[in-house]
C-alpha cells in the first residue's frame, strides 16, 4: 500500500506485524490444523524461507510444534500470551523513551567483565 511523501519524508510510516507475529497469529487462529512452512507463507503472503526461520526460532522458544512438515501453535496457550505480553510491554516502553541506542550502550558498558564472569566463575 503506498505512503504519502509526507508520510514517507517524516518517517511516520505504518508498521506491519513481523513474521513471527504473523506466524503465531495465523496459527492461533487455525490452532485446529496444523500446515506446512509453503502453506503458512502462502497465506501471510511473505517468503517461505523467512517463515522457515521464524517458525525455526518460534520453535526454540516453545510457541509453535512441528511433526514432519507441519507446524501448529503450541497446546500451552498461556506460554504464547506470556510471550506477546512481555512483547507489548517490551514495544511500548521502547517507543516512550526511544529505544536504545547501540553506541550510547557500548559508551557506558564496562571495560572489564563483571567479577562473575571472570576465570569462567559463575554468579551463583
Amino acid at each position: 500500500m503506498p505512503v504519502s511523501i509526507d508520510e514517507f519524508e517524516s518517517g511516520d510510516l505504518p508498521s506491519s506485524p513481523s513474521v513471527p507475529e504473523q506466524v503465531v497469529t495465523y496459527l492461533y487462529s487455525r490452532r485446529d490444523k496444523a500446515f506446512t512452512r509453503g502453506e503458512i507463507a502462502t497465506a501471510i503472503d511473505e517468503n517461505p524461507n523467512t517463515v522457515g526461520t521464524s517458525l525455526s526460532r518460534l520453535k526454540d522458544r516453545d510457541l509453535v510444534r512441528h511433526k514432519g512438515e507441519y507446524w501448529t501453535i503450541t497446546a500451552d496457550h498461556d506460554r504464547i500470551a506470556g510471550a506477546y505480553d512481555l512483547h507489548t510491554a517490551s514495544s511500548r516502553l521502547e517507543d516512550a523513551d526511544g529505544g536504545i541506542d547501540a553506541d550510547e550502550w557500548d559508551e557506558a558498558a564496562p571495560a572489564l567483565p563483571h567479577p562473575s564472569e571472570r576465570n569462567g566463575e559463575s554468579d551463583r
